[in-house]
């Protein structure tokens, strides 16, 4: 089964490029959905599961990975797809996610895909605030065209693991905060989640944002300020970016924010779920000026603070 996962270089590539891959897999409908492959560590069959009394009901129990005890989550549950009576998982995704490690129990896994980012949609708004999608594509498998649902895992883990959006007092510089009243900071994210986790961090310092829900969004959001003859740094502080997202990553926003002469000194954070192992390489490759593993209230009021510090200094 490891022969199914791509090596860690390969995947690096795709950094900047706009373009990601997708293991696809089913659970127990017709239904394909489908993970980034750059956040999945393994896959294996479904391991000894043992049972953790008062969990979760999404937690299924905990399984033994490498010398860690890690949580299994059933994503066919999670998710609220109804099962097949006849319905068993077959394969566990082991993840990594927000700095932790999950198991994610499914059923056959399909296969992995090459694909653009601009090929990947946003679920049509028609369907409501509350499904489990990010996106969604249409892969061609066999001469066949199969609809592919990307999940949002940051909303199934969200609904298991409670998120504090408090602020250390101690981190708090009181005479930067004053300044910060009123500065308005960009976030461009797909998941409702996590724009709501940085939304309710930042509201703490008074701080106004804007959301965009794609890469491509906020760079059409840039670029028409800028035609109006904006002077980017006056209309905001900073963005921060996640990384996947539908029509244009965040790899690619910034490549392109840093390849427009009237963008080009925004500050970019890039706030994202993916591993920490290949923070340096990313943001070297794509010019980011920060780097921020979801989710840490008190590392998003840290950088905030240090790039307001940097416009009071004149830098």
């Amino acid at each position: 089964m490891s022969n199914i996962m791509a090596s860690v270089d390969q995947r690096t590539q795709l950094v900047g490029e706009n373009r990601l891959e997708l293991l696809m897999f089913k659970l127990s409908s017709r239904h394909t959905f489908a993970l980034n492959v750059f956040k999945v560590r393994e896959v294996i069959t479904v391991p000894k599961i043992h049972q953790m009394p008062g969990s979760h009901a999404n937690v299924n129990g905990v399984m033994n990975y490498r010398g860690e005890s890690i949580p299994l989550i059933d994503l066919n549950w999670a998710i609220k797809m109804k099962a097949r009576e006849d319905y068993e998982p077959q394969n566990v995704i082991i993840t990594e996610y927000n700095r932790s490690v999950q198991g994610f129990l499914i059923g056959p896994i399909m296969s992995i895909v090459n694909t653009s980012w601009s090929d990947i949609q946003p679920p049509p708004s028609e369907v409501g605030k509350n499904h489990y999608l990010t996106a969604i594509t249409r892969i061609s498998v066999e001469d066949k065209e199969q609809l592919v649902e990307i999940i949002d895992v940051e909303k199934v883990l969200s609904e298991i693991i409670k998120y504090d959006t408090s602020i250390s007092d101690e981190l708090l510089d009181d005479e930067v905060k004053e300044h910060l009243k009123g500065k308005k900071v960009l976030v461009v994210d797909d998941s409702a989640t996590a724009r709501w986790q940085v939304r309710d961090t930042l509201k703490q310092l008074g701080i106004e944002i804007i959301e965009q829900k794609d890469g491509l969004k906020a760079l059409k959001l840039l670029k028409s300020w800028a035609a109006e003859g904006k002077v980017i740094n006056d209309e905001i502080l900073m963005m921060f970016t996640d990384a996947e997202m539908p029509e244009m990553d965040g790899y690619r926003l910034t490549a392109e924010v840093r390849d427009d002469p009237d963008l080009s000194d925004l500050f970019i954070a890039l706030n994202t779920s993916l591993s920490g192992r290949f923070n340096e390489a990313m943001v070297e490759k794509v010019g980011c000026n920060r780097f921020i593993s979801k989710f840490q209230p008190d590392r998003l009021v840290e950088v905030v603070q240090d790039r307001m510090r940097e416009v009071l200094e004149g830098k």
